[in-house]
């Protein structure tokens, strides 16, 4: 009998476990994340890295083939032009492990959503 992994409970735990042809990227998404929101909190939300404030900004996640990354789908509608040549669904976009990571659209991704929850903030304490 098999023990059970133990289920991830930091960032860097999850990368750690993810496959290991993911590890690199998952480093990479994680600092350029990080860097484009500085203040965001760093946790695991249904079981990915998630980067928060005051409400979930994007979330991260590695695959054998893919890097998913999940900026909700106001995110993807608002860079589709910028996201032509990945495959993407109405919230996610995955990149290829074969292929550099576009980290500048990353970045730019993921200051958009934080522009976009201060925005909501700014509205709803009006």
């Amino acid at each position: 009998m098999n023990a059970k992994k133990a289920k991830p409970r930091t960032i860097s735990e999850y990368i750690d476990a993810a496959p290991t042809q993911a590890q690199e990227k998952l480093r990479q998404m994680r600092a350029c994340i990080r860097a484009a929101v500085p203040g965001a909190q760093e946790s695991l939300k249904w079981s990915m890295p998630a980067f928060s404030d005051r409400r979930i900004l994007v979330m991260f996640a590695g695959f054998k083939h893919h890097i998913g990354f999940y900026p909700t789908p106001s995110a993807v509608r608002a860079f589709a032009k910028d996201l032509t040549g990945f495959k993407t669904a109405k919230g996610s976009i995955q990149f290829p492990l074969d292929r550099p990571l576009p980290l500048a659209l990353v970045r730019k991704i993921t200051a958009f959503r934080a522009r976009e929850s201060n925005e909501k903030d700014r509205k709803w304490r009006t």
